[in-house]
């Protein structure tokens, strides 16, 4: 089955073109990513598994024009590997949030969107970008199954006491006002993956995974379940982030409201896109700069990235205590994957558990290491995260149930 994944972010379009035959056995016919959407300056990839990887510097401006970069170039007559776009059978999507209407995939109808856009305000930058690509799904392959995967679903096995807040009871039962926490599914596959790298038996383990990047959130793991996460009503809480805030005192919000006589959509925009690695450096709102910037003495940019440090020290700290002890903490997505100095600050924070660092294997850049040394009695690991394969998993057995049904009809 040739299924399309799309994985909007909040400044990002991974996608991936994969020929499922299992959930094993399967193909990447194509792949890339849409970079900085947003920013002054964009960059476009795209790699076909055989043929020569193509990169593009250029304003991209919204999700819309990056998905219309996507479908131009699977269907390039030179470089493309469809020959038509109508060889696509099926198109899975992340969606970020999905409330408590969703704890597993689903196919997209119009029930589907309408919860999915009342969501939109639990995650403001993230499911009307989904939304984007939806709709343009549609409006180019109007007869194609489209199945979506909830980021929240992984977290709806949180106990009560940990999603709910301590605010009147009747905001929950009016607004479903509750922490729902977000990279559910990146969450669930590294810790399995992980676990196998590590020899942990999933089922019996304590696991805390990091996932770090423009977004970023940690969660704890037991026995392959979530008990907690640090995300909560939307992707707005816990460390700080590329443009979100993370964790504030709520109060600090209505006295800027007062103090600079401010809307609450001007006051959400300064929190959600405003604020994290961007307006803390004054400078820029990704990593990768803000590394650059360090390492040249920004004392901002160094502030940002002890802060991202500290904070992810701080959410495995409690996590370790809420479990009552850790086998395994992971490190994945666009920063954990990539930052070993990163990786290396928060670990050393941790060998009063018997945690020994690898420091020679920390090395590692975008692949699967064990970073913790043999003897250590806490493992850790770098696990390259596989969201799209999930996608497309869940995507090919939702199509193949929906057609062994109309089979039967």
């Amino acid at each position: 089955m040739i299924i399309l994944v799309i994985n909007c972010g909040s400044s990002s379009i991974k996608y991936q073109l994969l020929d499922m035959k299992t959930d094993d056995e399967y193909g990447i016919i194509a792949k890339g990513i849409v970079e900085k959407i947003g920013l002054e300056s964009g960059i476009f990839q795209y790699k076909p598994t055989e043929g020569e990887k193509i990169v593009r510097e250029l304003p991209v401006p919204d999700h819309k024009f990056g998905m219309e970069l996507i479908i131009t170039a699977l269907t390039d007559p030179d470089h493309g590997v469809l020959k038509s776009i109508e060889d696509i059978e099926a198109v899975g999507h992340r969606i970020v949030h999905g409330g408590e209407f969703f704890s597993g995939s689903a196919l997209v109808d119009d029930d589907v969107i309408s919860k999915i856009e009342f969501c939109c305000d639990f995650a403001p930058l993230h499911n009307p970008a989904h939304l984007l690509g939806i709709h343009a799904m549609q409006d180019v392959l109007p007869k194609v199954p489209q199945i979506v995967t909830f980021d929240t679903a992984f977290h709806q096995t949180m106990p009560d006491y940990a999603y709910m807040y301590a605010l009147p009871y009747e905001y929950y039962e009016k607004y479903r006002v509750r922490r729902y926490g977000a990279h559910g599914t990146s969450h669930q596959f590294v810790s399995r993956k992980g676990a196998k790298m590590a020899g942990i038996d999933i089922d019996n383990s304590k696991i805390i995974t990091c996932h770090i990047g423009n977004g970023s959130s940690v969660t704890a793991i037991l026995n392959g379940k979530c008990v907690d996460t640090s995300m909560g009503f939307t992707p707005l809480e816990g460390m700080i982030m590329g443009t979100r805030v993370g964790n504030v005192d709520a109060n600090v919000i209505p006295y800027l409201m007062k103090k600079e006589n401010l809307s609450p959509d001007e006051m959400t925009t300064i929190i959600n896109k405003k604020s994290g690695f961007l307006g803390l450096s004054q400078k820029t709102s990704d990593a990768r700069d803000m590394d650059a910037l360090a390492n040249a003495g920004d004392p901002k940019a160094k502030l940002v990235l002890k802060k991202l440090s500290y904070d992810i020290i701080k959410n495995v700290g409690q996590y370790i205590g809420v479990m009552n002890g850790v086998d395994l903490i992971i490190f994945t997505g666009g920063i954990g994957e990539h930052n070993s100095r990163l990786r290396r600050r928060v670990c050393e924070n941790f060998t009063f558990l018997g945690l020994k660092f690898d420091y020679e294997a920390n090395g590692a850049w975008g692949e699967d290491t064990i970073i913790s040394l043999p003897d250590s009695k806490v493992k850790v690991a770098l696990v390259t995260t596989d969201e799209e394969l999930v996608i497309a998993r869940d995507t090919m057995h939702i199509v193949e149930d929906l057609r062994k049904k109309e089979g039967n009809q």
